[in-house]
Order: structure tokens, then C-alpha cells, then sequence
């Protein structure tokens, strides 16, 4: 027996629109496998004259978006135009007219998100988001199903493609920050306006929603540290490599096993050569889990793209419409109230630069700043000489409080020059 499903669509852009392509291309394969028929009822649009890369009869098109949550042949309800006003108001209708709901928008879950999964176990419908984060890559689908009886220690990621992809052409091609920024807004890899991706918020956002599933806590946007990659100089690549580290921006999302605490953040890092992190390049994403049950796991593929989230859009959607042909739904359950721990009181090894004057009792000054701040130092070298010279350390774990101590005490002494950035390393 077929059933049919009636989707209204918010949003026909780069996303919205190979949705629908898909959906035309793979409705007969759904039927086949599930029994559910697919069909595209209503697309809202902000322009009805805009040329657009799908083609849609006049009479799907609608710029009432809340005439498609609340219009009773529409069965199924698929979020794509981002933002957090009026989605969440959109989302909230549809859910409460009994319309299971699709999203890709990670600027809403990592802001009210609990309070939607709230909404829709009370009304007994779907709302799934896997497109919200790493695009293609099934990652919430494996932590929120296959992973939900697994102790999560850590989930660390590259997730924005745009950074990753600067930081490729900075490692692999020795071009500065603002060259590779440029060619990758020339490819489309960046918007004009690439704030959002390049000081991180972006993946801010993504790292948010991962922490929630991942620990069942609920986790906001504004409890992730941001730090994004306009400061990384070609030099910092350079010395990276030359130590065997790669440097890419990573989101990191820990649960302190014994407090529970968890910790949030976003920041370049140096990652070690043999992690398999650090082979992911250009504008891939990859995702790995930490379990204390099942050890380490990456999940790897395009992670943006209107086809890549799509795709995970579209297999939200098939999951969705089966459930609701069953009178079922998927539930994330509660969500506690997490304890963040601030980047202060999270500890990792640190790389640290200096330009210092090329005079006897120079390192002595130095090393005698970080013992003062209990930051113990694993290796040390110095680059040229006279006025060109330059200390490197690399440090044990130590608190990220004491290592910020440091640098401040060290930007004081008359004998260091100037004091360069400060990379975290990850995974040595």
C-alpha cells in the first residue's frame, strides 16, 4: 500500500533546491523500499520571480511560509532558511499541527534547540537535524542512536570547510591568510563576509548541538569558546609542519568523567601528523568520537554543499514519513542542566614563540616565567641569531589559566621582543 506524503519546504536556495532535486530523483527508489511516496506540495520563497536551480510549478510556489506550516495537505515540514526568527515560530506551528519537522538550521538548535526537542516529544512528532552539523556526514544520527548507551568522553572535530580549506592552501601551498581567504571566496568556499566561518562561530554553533547529544546536557552557542584562524601567519604553518604538526581549527566538545563538567570550544590547534585528523583536507569535514566503551571513531566526508546536506536532509525526511506512517517518533529524551567549564580551567600542551634580544642569561629569564607559573616545558629550541633570533617552546599539559599567566608576564620582560601566537596541540 502506498502512502502518500506531502512536503512543504522553507527555503529554496543552494540547499532547498537540491532537496527538491532529489526528492524528483529518488521518490520512485523511497516507494520502493519504504511504501512512502514523496511529493514536493508547497516551496516558500522570499521571491517568486527569482530564478531559481530547480524548476517548480506556479502553484507550489508561496512566499507564506506560515500558510505551509499550517496547511492541512502538507504532512511534513522541511526547514532551510536559517536563522532563529521566524524558524523557530515556523517550526513551533508545524510541530504543534502534528507535522513532523526536517532542519538544517544549527543557528537555531545550538540556541533553543532543547526547547524544540521539548515541543516535539510533546506532541509526539520528529524533528531531526542532521544536516545541522558536518553537512553529509551522518554524525548526530550515530551519536543520538548508535552511540546513545556509549560513555562519550570527547567529540573533536574539523567541521567548517571554509578554514579548513585556507589552512590547506597556507600548509600545502605556503600561501599567507588573507591569499588563501581570497581564493577560497573566489571558488564560492566563503562568503564575502567570512566572519561567521573564519573566527569560528560557525563551527561554534555545530560543536554546541554535538555536546548536547553527545552528553545529554543542554549546551548554547554562547558556552563555546571562540577563537577563529585570522591570526595564523604562514610562519605558524611553517613551524607546525617543521615539528610535525598540521594546524587546523577544531571544535572540541569533553565531559569530565568524574565532575561531569563539560567544556566547549573552538580554536586553531596543532594536530599531530600520525592523528587521522590531520590528513583531512580542503573543504572535507571529519568528526571523531572518544568512548570509553568503544574506543576511537571518524566519520569523514564533504561537510556543506547543497547536495552533501541534501542528502542528510533527505534521509531525516524518509525517516520522518515512515514514523509517521506508524504513529511514532524518535525521541532525544531530557536534556540536563550542564556545569560548563570555562576555557580558563580546561588544560592542554601549548606551542609558544618569541622574538627575545641574542644575550647571555636570555633563556634563564625566560624558563624562570613559566616555572613561576607552574608551566613545565617538554622541548625548547631557538631559530637564528642576533636580532633575528627567536625562542619555541612546546610545554607539558598545564592549565590554560597558568599559560595565559605566561604569556602576560613574558610580554614584560625587557629582553623578549615580542611574544607570537599561542597553538594549542591536540592529540599528541
Amino acid at each position: 500500500m502506498t502512502t502518500i506524503i506531502r512536503l512543504g519546504v522553507l527555503g529554496c536556495g543552494n540547499v532547498g533546491a537540491a532537496f527538491v532535486k532529489l526528492v524528483e530523483q529518488q521518490a520512485d527508489a523511497i516507494h520502493t523500499r519504504t511504501g512512502v511516496r514523496l511529493v514536493v506540495g508547497k516551496v516558500a520563497v522570499r521571491n517568486l520571480s527569482a530564478q531559481r536551480e530547480v524548476e517548480l510549478p506556479a502553484d507550489v510556489l508561496t512566499r507564506d511560509s506560515h500558510a505551509v506550516v499550517a496547511d492541512p495537505t502538507i504532512d511534513l515540514v522541511v526547514e532551510v532558511i536559517g536563522g532563529i526568527e521566524p524558524a523557530r515560530e515556523l517550526i513551533t506551528t508545524a510541530l504543534r499541527h502534528g507535522k513532523p519537522v526536517v532542519t538544517a538550521n544549527k543557528e537555531l538548535l545550538a540556541n533553543v534547540g532543547t526547547e524544540l526537542f521539548a515541543t516535539a516529544d510533546e506532541v509526539g512528532r520528529d524533528l531531526l537535524f542532521e544536516a545541522a552539523v558536518a553537512g553529509g556526514i551522518p554524525v548526530i544520527r550515530a551519536l543520538r542512536e548508535s552511540l546513545r548507551g556509549e560513555p562519550v568522553k570527547r567529540v573533536m572535530g574539523i567541521i567548517n570547510g571554509t578554514t579548513n580549506f585556507i589552512l590547506t592552501k597556507m600548509t600545502e601551498e605556503g600561501t599567507d591568510y588573507s591569499a588563501a581567504l581570497a581564493e577560497a571566496q573566489a571558488l564560492g568556499f566563503a562568503e564575502r563576509d567570512p566572519t561567521a566561518d573564519v573566527e569560528g562561530f560557525d563551527a561554534g554553533a555545530k560543536a554546541a548541538i554535538m555536546a548536547t547529544i553527545a552528553f545529554g546536557s543542554r549546551v548554547v552557542a554562547g558556552d563555546v569558546y571562540h577563537e577563529g584562524i585570522s591570526r595564523i601567519t604562514a610562519h605558524d604553518i611553517a613551524m607546525a609542519k617543521r615539528l610535525g604538526y598540521v594546524v587546523k581549527l577544531l571544535g572540541i566538545a569533553e565531559a569530565d568523567p568524574e565532575s561531569g563538567d563539560i567544556a566547549v570550544r573552538v580554536h586553531p590547534a596543532m594536530v599531530p601528523l600520525t592523528h587521522p585528523l590531520a590528513s583531512v583536507r580542503e573543504s572535507y569535514n571529519a568528526v571523531f568520537v572518544e568512548g570509553g566503551a568503544v574506543g576511537s571513531l571518524m566519520f569523514y566526508g564533504r561537510g556543506a554543499g547543497g547536495f552533501p546536506t541534501a542528502s542528510a536532509v533527505l534521509g531525516d525526511v524518509i525517516d520522518a514519513a515512515v514514523n509517521l506512517t506508524k504513529g511514532t517518533h524518535g525521541s532525544l529524551g531530557s536534556f540536563g542542566r550542564a556545569t560548563i567549564r570555562p576555557i580558563d580551567e580546561t588544560t592542554a600542551e601549548y606551542l609558544l614563540s618569541m622574538d627575545v634580544a641574542d644575550r647571555p642569561g636570555v633563556l634563564h629569564a625566560v624558563t624562570g616565567v613559566f616555572a613561576r607559573h607552574d608551566v613545565s616545558i617538554r622541548a625548547a629550541e631557538q631559530e637564528g641569531n642576533g636580532p633575528d633570533a627567536r625562542l619555541v617552546f612546546i610545554t607539558h599539559a598545564a592549565r590554560e589559566s597558568s599559560v595565559q599567566a605566561t604569556v602576560r608576564e613574558l610580554r614584560e620582560l625587557d629582553v623578549v621582543r615580542n611574544v607570537g601566537g599561542l597553538l594549542r596541540v591536540i592529540g599528541g
